[in-house]
């Protein structure tokens, strides 16, 4: 029998794919919707940070992708596995085997009176992966890969936050997960401890190709990774792809562009500075150019005063298959009409 992983390579399939997950809380008769329709594609090997506002969702979207929560509904995938359809029994091997995490805090991530190397020990026992020499040799192999072989022996108390984090980090790796996720690893560091560890979770993702998604608040974490995914009121907003380039006159450059994340049915949502700027509210008027879409804020005054040329006394009839739009504007879709050409 082919396993998960197998599975997702021979498929094409990517580590993480949610497509429209929705996570409804439910306290005292009042609901709250964390995740409203959230998409996210990561494919085997990269590295991605999911950043965001307190409440935006983010460690919602951590939790159910580590098993430890179930979405309502949508359609959640982590390396074959069916994250929503997954019994008790395949949800404990799944975390135990193809998903590794890292808690903000240090001491929900080691024991304080084991070492260092007992702690990375104590997960293949748990998982009952590994014996004897092959076992301590893995042990030996993931402190040193983070730098912290030197502390082997040592306990948490007597290790630094960066260390004990790097510590962390060689105990969620210790059973070859093919996904590694970190809720805010540098919550709880200085600005230098927090950027050794995210060039130390950088070089884990370069080393052994394990699929990496960081979830964090700290901008900082961005210019660690070729990809930040920005998400705002449970869904996925923008994201920031970097790239080095080469010029004309052949020196690297780095370039980050932003880009908007289009839905299935066309939702995106505008960034807020746009929307503050241009005073886009309720309604937008949409246009259909030969290679872009053009918007203009929907209401009279600043309609007028935005067109192109002097807008019609009355907004043309809308085109077949057309339907409202508002701030999350969707290309194509708006109850006020496209301009004419002669408003264009």
């Amino acid at each position: 029998m082919a396993s998960a992983s197998n599975t997702a390579a021979i498929a094409g399939e990517p580590h993480i794919l949610c497509t429209d997950v929705v996570r409804i809380f439910t306290a005292d008769g009042i609901e709250v919707q964390a995740l409203q329709g959230l998409n996210l594609r990561v494919d085997p090997g990269e590295m991605v940070a999911v950043v965001g506002a307190s409440g935006s969702g983010k460690s919602t979207l951590l939790t159910i992708l580590s098993g430890l929560d179930t979405a309502t509904a949508g359609v959640a995938r982590v390396a074959g596995h069916d994250l929503l359809a997954m019994g008790s029994r395949e949800r404990v091997a799944y975390r135990r085997r193809t998903v590794g995490f890292v808690w903000q805090q240090t001491s929900r991530n080691l024991l304080p009176y084991l070492t260092a190397a007992e702690n990375v020990a104590l997960a293949m026992n748990v998982a009952r992966t590994r014996r004897g020499a092959e076992r301590a040799k893995r042990v030996d192999e993931l402190l040193e890969l983070l730098e912290v072989g030197a502390e082997r022996d040592r306990r948490p108390g007597e290790l630094s936050g960066g260390q004990q984090q790097r510590v962390a980090i060689a105990v969620a790796l210790a059973n070859d997960p093919l996904v590694l996720l970190a809720d805010e690893p540098t919550g709880e560091l200085d600005e230098a401890m927090s950027s050794a560890v995210l060039e130390a979770m950088r070089g884990v993702n370069e080393e052994l190709g394990v699929t990496t998604l960081i979830v964090t608040h700290d901008p900082a974490v961005s210019g660690h990774v070729r990809r930040t995914v920005q998400i705002r009121d449970g869904r996925t907003s923008t994201e920031v792809l970097r790239s080095t380039r080469v010029d004309e006159h052949g020196e690297e450059q780095h370039v980050a562009e932003e880009f908007a994340v289009l839905d299935r049915v066309g939702r995106l949502q505008l960034p807020q500075d746009f929307m503050q700027s241009l005073e886009l509210r309720d309604r937008v008027r949409l246009a259909l150019e030969s290679d872009h879409v053009g918007v203009w804020p929907g209401h009279e005054r600043r309609a007028d005063a935005a067109a192109p040329t002097p807008a019609a006394p009355e907004p043309a009839p809308p085109r077949h298959g057309r339907h409202s739009a508002g701030p999350d504007a969707r290309p194509g879709a708006s109850d006020a009409s496209n301009p004419t050409e002669e408003e264009r």
